[in-house]
């Protein structure tokens, strides 16, 4: 192959933007190891090895939060300064924001940098309002994270004794892991010694119920006060939001409620602020409400399921979303109805996004089944809903474990690390890249219609 073609069959590699998105991934996750490896990040007198570090700035990009050591403890301020520098440019995405940087500095942005962005971020976007839009979207990250940052530094700092100093930064890091459902914690096993405190655990919560909306529904919200005005998008994504936050909320109340070691020994205020924790933490936050070795297996069932739906899409969130979720549900009742359309609020929705929603849900059950298998094999004595329950929160970024990520083998923790990874691309890549990379034949082949069921 002579130098010619070389180039040109690289520069058509790199054409893909989801190939591009990949790559800033894995430069970020490069340089974020890299600096967690220097001795300045590390608490002890050593430098932290190559593997741990690895690991925690997979979990900060991914804005996963699952961590194999003890974050508080094991980290400088440096350390732990980087990896909420890290969990902040996960969740705005890392393409992102280096077109906003662009965008900033030259004025300008090109169509295939808009191709890119538009891969990674989900924007919907036209040469009229890329940079208004982005611009928009890190103010209200940034003004989100200020408001919890603020509550909670001065709940530190006049409850719990906290220098201010301290308190303000205990403040900063949580908002910011908040917001981008990130899930690492200062406080030894998560932040479970404060859950009965309102003030604490509502919004810490509450981050991360508004970071798990996504960009452009916020942006509609706050344009479109009525709901009738909002896109299907919007309504998908908040009436779905409320349903499954209800949902977690009732059942989390029943399955523990003679649970000793979770809320029966709790007055019925904790214990309703507990559950509400309880059910919108999986949704991607990652902080520890309780000890989940606790929770009856039912429980973890339903927190299995709350995190493989994860958030809504273009948000810090994981899993196969929100918007797949229920469009799929409206796609088995129109079935079941006979219907010829998929019809949602009187809009019928196209057959491409019909694929592309099964696509994703099938490809990632496939997946969470595969990394379980091997998990299995990798561990012995673990059963195997946990295993599942520990695969799930990697692959949907929600952070959350039984205590079995520590204790996995080599093998076993780079399993965990890849389903980080796909879980922060894999969407992007099923859905992004299966709309780039549609086909149109001028000519169809006769229809047949094998038997189903």
């Amino acid at each position: 192959m002579t130098v010619s073609s070389q180039a040109g069959a690289a520069r058509r590699f790199w054409q893909h933007p989801v190939r591009i998105v990949a790559a800033g991934l894995v430069a970020a996750i490069a340089i974020g190891t890299l600096l967690l490896m220097l001795p300045a990040a590390r608490a002890g007198p050593d430098r932290s090895d190559f593997f741990t570090a690895l690991f925690t700035a997979t979990s900060a990009i991914s804005t996963t939060g699952l961590a194999i050591t003890d974050t508080d403890t094991y980290w400088s301020t440096f350390g732990q300064v980087i990896i909420t520098l890290l969990t902040q440019v996960g969740g705005y995405g890392i393409i992102t924001g280096a077109m906003l940087t662009l965008l900033l500095v030259s004025h300008r942005l090109g169509l295939r940098g808009r191709l890119v962005l538009t891969a990674e971020s989900k924007l919907r976007l036209d040469i009229g309002n890329t940079r208004a839009l982005l611009v928009w979207t890190a103010t209200a990250m940034l003004v989100c994270e200020a408001v919890i940052a603020a509550i909670l530094t001065l709940r530190f700092w006049t409850s719990y004794e906290d220098p201010l100093g301290r308190a303000a930064w205990h403040g900063v890091f949580h908002a910011v892991q908040a917001f981008n459902n990130g899930g690492f914690a200062l406080f030894t096993a998560g932040p479970d010694r404060l859950i009965g405190d309102v003030w604490v655990s509502l919004p810490l919560t509450l981050g991360v119920i508004v970071g798990s909306l996504g960009f452009p529904v916020l942006f509609e919200l706050l344009h479109r006060h009525r709901p009738r005005q909002w896109s299907i998008q919007a309504r998908l994504t908040v009436w779905g939001t409320l349903i499954l936050l209800a949902a977690g909320l009732l059942a989390t109340l029943y399955f523990e409620r003679d649970n000793p070691a979770t809320l029966r020994p709790l007055d019925p205020g904790r214990r309703l602020l507990v559950s509400f924790v309880l059910g919108a933490i999986p949704r991607s936050g990652g902080f520890y409400a309780v000890d989940f070795g606790e929770l009856h297996e039912e429980s973890l069932a339903v927190t299995t399921i709350l995190m493989f739906i994860g958030g809504g899409s273009a948000s810090t969130a994981g899993g196969i979303k929100v918007t797949t979720f229920f469009l799929l549900g409206y796609v088995i009742w129109a079935e079941l109805r006979g219907e010829p359309d998929v019809v949602i609020g009187r809009r019928r929705i196209a057959s491409v996004t019909q694929r592309q929603a099964l696509t994703v849900a099938l490809l990632s059950v496939a997946l969470v089944i595969a990394a379980t298998l091997i998990l299995t094999r990798e561990t012995s004595g673990v059963p195997l809903n946990h295993l599942l329950f520990e695969v799930v929160s990697a692959f949907s970024t929600a952070g959350l474990s039984l205590g079995i990520a520590p204790t996995l083998s080599l093998p076993g923790q780079v399993v965990l690390m890849i389903l980080m990874f796909v879980g922060r691309l894999g969407t992007i890549v099923a859905a992004s890249a299966l709309a780039v990379n549609t086909r149109h034949r001028h000519y169809r082949y006769p229809e047949e219609r094998p038997i189903v069921g």
